[in-house]
């Protein structure tokens, strides 16, 4: 026989979170950001592959002295796998690059966390 659980007793939790990926640039002396692109992804590992990626385009951008940092978080497989596992326990992670007039912020967090 069977028979269906009340909704509240089937675990939702072990469903994956969607994942909100946004970039933006924050100018100096600027009131408003410039978006630089958004993504929503499915899974930590797709979040975490669309930071590495934006993070690429960003830094291809940048004088090599800028850059350096983001090259490095690029190649930090201990910060990358830190990264991740915030993302996998349902925590956000950022990651913000500086040149002399901007601040980019690239940021993931998942859409329905509750803490």
């Amino acid at each position: 026989m069977l028979t269906s659980a009340p909704p509240e007793a089937l675990n939702v939790s072990r469903r994956p979170l969607p994942y909100r990926c946004r970039a933006a640039a924050y100018p100096l002396n600027e009131v408003r950001s410039i978006p630089m692109g958004s993504h929503n992804a499915t899974s930590p590992r797709l979040a975490l592959r669309w930071l590495r990626k934006r993070t690429r385009h960003i830094t291809d951008q940048l004088d090599a002295a800028y850059a350096r940092p983001g090259l490095h978080w690029l190649t930090d497989e201990a910060e990358l796998e830190r990264a991740l596992a915030y993302l996998t326990g349902g925590t956000g992670y950022q990651l913000t690059l500086y040149d002399e007039n901007t601040r980019y912020v690239l940021m993931v967090h998942p859409t329905g966390a509750t803490s």
